[in-house]
C-alpha cells in the first residue's frame, strides 16, 4: 500500500466517524488546497450520497475575488450545502474591531464569527484542514481535538487516540474541531490532487501579479494592504503556496503554471523548517546545549522518519547516522549544528 491510499483511508475512517458519532457536524472550507482536499475525501466517504454536513466559510471581507468565485462554482456543482459567515457584520454589530496600521489584518477575526457560526447552528464537530507539519500550535492537535465553550483548547480535555479508537462524546457547550488529514503534509495533498485531478483556485498557479517587499516577503497589492510611499511595486510572476486573508498570504515567485511543475522544497515528504521545529532547534545552537538523544527522540516520536542522520560542521567525524537506537556515543561539544536531514522518509 503506497503512502497516498494509506492517508486516503485513513482520512475516510475519520470522516465516517464524524458522521456516525455527532449529531450536526460542519467542514470548514476556505477554498484552499487542504479543505478543497477535504472535500473530495467526504465525496468518497459518502458516495453515491451527497455530503451529509454542510460547508462553513468564514468571509473575512478581504479574500481573493479567486478564492470566492472557486468556493460557488465547487458548492454549486457538488449541490452542498454552504453557510458563510462574514466579519464584517460581527464588525458592525461592535462583536469585533478592525485593526489599524501597517500591519493591520482580519485574520484574527475569523475566530470570533466562527464561534457565533457554531453557537447558531448548534455545530458539535468542525471539520478541518490542520496538518501537523505545520505549525506547532498545530502539532498538538488530536484528531479529535475537544475546544470548550469560548473555543479554548485544553491538555486536560483530550482524549488518548489508541488504536484508532476516537471518541467524540462531549459535554453541552463543548465543541469538537476534526483533522482528518493531521499524518499529511503538504507535498501529500499536492501529490493527492494530481492523483485525483483536483481543480484549484487559479492563484495556487504562476502568474503576474502586482507585489511589493515588506520585511522579506512579497505583499500582494490590495485596496486592503496598507502601502507606504517607500515600497516598490513590481509586477512579478508569483503563485501562492496557501490561501487566506489577502492582507497576510504572501506569495512566492514561480514559474510553476501546472501541478506537475510545483515543487515543495525541503525533503522527500517533510520541509527542512518543519524538521527544526519538532526537533525544537535552531541553526547555529551548539550541541552542548542540546539532548541530542531528546531531538532524535522527538523527530521519532512524528513517526514521519524511519532513518535520521545529524550532520555537524567542523566535525572530524561528520555525520552521525541513525538506524534504530538513537545514541549518541560521542556527541562533539564544540561543534555547531548546520542542520537536521531526513534521510528517509516512514512509509505509511
Amino acid at each position: 500500500m503506497d503512502v497516498l491510499q494509506h492517508l486516503e483511508e485513513e482520512s475516510i475512517y475519520i470522516m465516517r466517524e464524524v458522521a456516525g458519532q455527532f449529531d450536526n457536524p460542519c467542514l470548514l472550507f476556505s477554498g484552499g488546497k487542504d479543505s478543497i482536499t477535504l472535500v473530495r475525501l467526504a465525496e468518497k466517504a459518502f458516495a453515491p450520497s451527497k455530503i451529509p454536513f454542510p460547508l462553513v466559510h468564514v468571509d473575512t471581507g478581504h479574500n481573493f475575488p479567486e478564492t470566492i468565485a472557486f468556493r460557488d462554482h465547487l458548492v454549486n456543482s457538488l449541490g452542498a450545502k454552504l453557510i458563510v459567515g462574514y466579519v464584517q457584520d460581527d464588525i458592525d454589530a461592535g462583536l469585533s474591531q478592525d485593526e489599524s496600521g501597517r500591519y493591520a489584518s482580519r485574520n484574527s477575526l475569523q475566530t470570533t464569527t466562527l464561534l457565533n457560526l457554531i453557537e447558531k447552528h448548534k455545530f458539535d464537530a468542525c471539520i478541518g484542514g490542520a496538518r501537523r507539519d505545520e505549525e506547532k500550535a498545530r502539532a498538538k492537535e488530536r484528531v479529535f481535538s475537544v475546544r470548550d465553550d469560548f473555543g479554548q483548547w485544553n491538555e486536560k480535555s483530550q482524549r488518548p487516540e489508541l488504536f484508532d479508537m476516537l471518541n467524540g462524546k462531549i459535554h453541552n457547550g463543548e465543541n469538537v474541531r476534526v483533522f482528518p488529514i493531521s499524518n499529511w503534509t503538504e507535498l501529500d495533498v499536492w501529490n493527492y490532487i494530481r492523483q485525483e485531478n483536483l481543480t484549484i483556485p487559479s492563484i495556487y498557479f504562476s502568474h503576474q501579479r502586482e507585489v511589493f517587499n515588506r520585511d522579506g516577503q512579497l505583499i500582494p497589492v490590495s485596496e486592503f494592504v496598507s502601502i507606504n510611499d517607500h515600497d516598490i511595486i513590481e509586477n512579478l510572476n508569483v503563485r501562492f503556496r496557501t490561501v487566506g486573508d489577502i492582507t497576510c498570504t504572501a506569495p512566492v515567485l514561480s514559474d510553476a503554471d501546472t501541478v506537475e511543475k510545483i515543487e515543495i522544497p525541503g525533503n522527500k515528504r517533510i520541509p527542512d523548517n518543519t524538521i527544526l521545529m519538532f526537533s525544537n532547534v535552531s541553526i547555529g545552537d551548539k550541541i552542548e546545549k542540546i539532548d541530542a538523544n531528546s531531538v532524535l527522540k522527538k523527530l521519532y516520536d512524528t513517526n514521519f522518519f524511519k532513518d535520521i542522520e545529524l550532520s555537524f560542521k567542523n566535525n572530524s567525524s561528520p555525520f552521525t547516522r541513525v538506524s534504530s537506537e538513537p545514541i549518541f556515543t560521542n556527541p562533539l561539544c564544540n561543534s555547531v549544528l548546520c542542520f537536521i536531514l531526513a534521510v528517509t522518509s516512514c512509509p505509511m
